[in-house]
């Protein structure tokens, strides 16, 4: 079993998965970076200075004292619907969705384009083999 486990766990298809997950996260982060860091900022400018990660709504009472900010509200224990953060996820998953789109629409035209190796020619039968050998032997 443990040999089934290792011919399983070195198999290309696994590494290149692995490699895929881990090459995923990291872009991942990226695309959470440009999301918060740029498009969000510009698009709170552009509909009167928008903050999408302190939009909530508070469901439960808010204790004296707590600040009206998303951070401090998860801190005192107050339940909250935080629709900002589904919106800059949202947001998240539409761009990744568009990005993997393109790459894989570059990739299918790539593979359009490439050429298609010429045919190897078939191998002659054997009968004809033996003759051109019979042939060859009968010119020396």
């Amino acid at each position: 079993m443990m040999q089934e486990f290792r011919e399983f766990a070195i198999k290309g298809n696994v590494i290149d998965l692995a490699v895929g997950v881990i090459i995923g996260g990291a872009f991942g982060k990226i695309v959470d970076s440009v999301v918060s860091d740029l498009i969000l900022p510009v698009v709170g400018l552009v509909f009167g200075k928008l903050d999408f990660s302190n939009m909530f709504v508070a469901l439960g009472e808010v204790p004296a004292g707590t600040a009206l900010t998303l951070d401090a509200l998860k801190k005192a224990g107050v339940p909250v619907f935080a629709y900002g953060n589904f919106i800059t996820v949202a947001v998240n998953f539409l761009i990744l969705a568009f990005i993997i789109f393109m790459m894989v629409k570059q990739i299918n035209r790539l593979k359009r384009e490439a050429p298609a190796a010429p045919a190897a020619p078939a191998a002659p039968a054997e009968d004809i083999v033996l003759l051109r050998e019979i042939r060859d032997s009968l010119k020396r």
